[in-house]
């Protein structure tokens, strides 16, 4: 990580913050770090949360703890420190060392990857109208603030169409509750869950419903059964399925991946290159998912999987996991592989939060 990162890193963490209303300040247009002074702690330090405490309201340690919060995961930062009144300083990861724990964070936790316990302490009640988008929206809101730990109820002001449990939709309770409730409002569909079950059939009908803004239009139309690189669900589900086809290509030839196969230098990891946006996107992936639960948008997850799909399949042609004629499979081809095989299950798991199937062959 160079200091143009690592200050791109926690400006990155400044806009969370505040998109977050963890802060309320201006965010600055850009963030300096310098090498730490001889004698000081870590690589380099930051007086970012000193320039914002005025603003904020808030005392500099405070600021530098909730930014810490939001920088310490970040894939090259090995350690974040606060010092002096309220100095970030910044220990960064061997080159290679944070792509590596990636890779092994998301084969350890497969399609759970990017779940976790930020919203355990929440108890959540939706509530929406009798409307096929409203229903399929707070579906997938729900799956995502329990992955992220919350406990949910949905209530519909009335019973819905037959047909959303075929589009694996559950409603905990019917007419308003004397709760305090969020509502679900999404722009209707238009049509109903029958018509679009007939036509689109759930996987596509879903794509379909929770792709758009719930601010925006969402379009049905027939180019959701498109089998080809325009459609964007078509996309991401041929991505996952050739990583999986990668697998067990790479099963036939005798070999399997391993993340650190190719050795690392003093100053570079084996993925840079064109594999580094695929990689950035799946390191992303945990922080995509908990915006997405916090600000009750599954749109965000589905625009995550067009882009690891786009990155994929960019990888995949400049850098081919599996050897090709009579090349023998390498050093190389094992850590491709470990890469590949990690973004078919970002994407297997992201399609489950949506409720949409992720078939292993198409």
């Amino acid at each position: 990580m160079t200091p143009a990162d690592l200050s791109r890193t926690v400006l990155h963490a400044v806009h969370r913050a505040v998109a977050e209303n963890a802060l309320r300040a201006p965010v600055p247009a850009r963030v300096r770090v310098e090498r730490t002074r001889p004698g000081g702690s870590g690589d380099y330090a930051c007086a970012v949360a000193l320039q914002l405490a005025g603003d904020a309201g808030l005392p500099a340690l405070e600021v530098a703890r909730i930014l810490r919060e939001r920088v310490a995961a970040e894939p090259g930062i090995g350690r974040v420190e606060i010092t002096g009144p309220g100095f970030l300083s910044f220990t960064l990861d061997a080159p290679g060392d944070s792509d590596r724990a990636v890779l092994d964070a998301v084969r350890e936790r497969g399609s759970a990857y990017g779940h976790g316990g930020a919203l355990r302490d929440e108890v959540l009640q939706f509530h929406h109208a009798r409307e096929v988008r409203a229903a399929v929206t707070a579906d997938a809101v729900r799956r995502l603030v329990i992955a992220q730990g919350a406990r949910v109820r949905i209530s519909c002001e009335e019973a819905g169409e037959a047909e959303w449990g075929l589009l694996g939709v559950r409603v905990d309770a019917h007419g308003t509750p004397p709760v305090p409730l969020t509502p679900i409002r999404p722009v209707p569909a238009g049509a109903t869950a029958g018509e679009l079950l007939e036509r689109l059939g759930a996987d596509a009908t879903r794509w379909g419903l929770l792709r758009p803004a719930s601010h925006d239009r969402a379009p049905l139309g027939d180019e959701l059964l498109v089998q080809g690189e325009a459609n964007p669900l078509f996309r991401v589900r041929y991505a996952h399925a050739r990583a999986r086809a990668l697998t067990r290509g790479a099963a036939a030839l005798g070999f399997t991946a391993a993340p650190d196969g190719v050795p690392r230098t003093p100053d570079a990891s084996p993925y840079d290159g064109p594999a580094r946006p695929l990689l950035d996107l799946l390191a992303d992936h945990p922080r995509v998912l908990l915006a997405a639960a916090r600000h009750r948008a599954p749109d965000r997850v589905a625009r995550q999987l067009e882009a690891v799909a786009h990155a994929f399949f960019d990888f995949h042609d400049s850098c081919p996991p599996l050897p090709s004629g009579d090349e023998k499979p390498s050093a190389a081809h094992r850590s491709r592989l470990a890469l590949a095989e990690a973004a078919g299950t970002v994407l297997a798991g992201g399609l489950s939060l949506l409720g949409i199937r992720a078939p292993a062959h198409l």
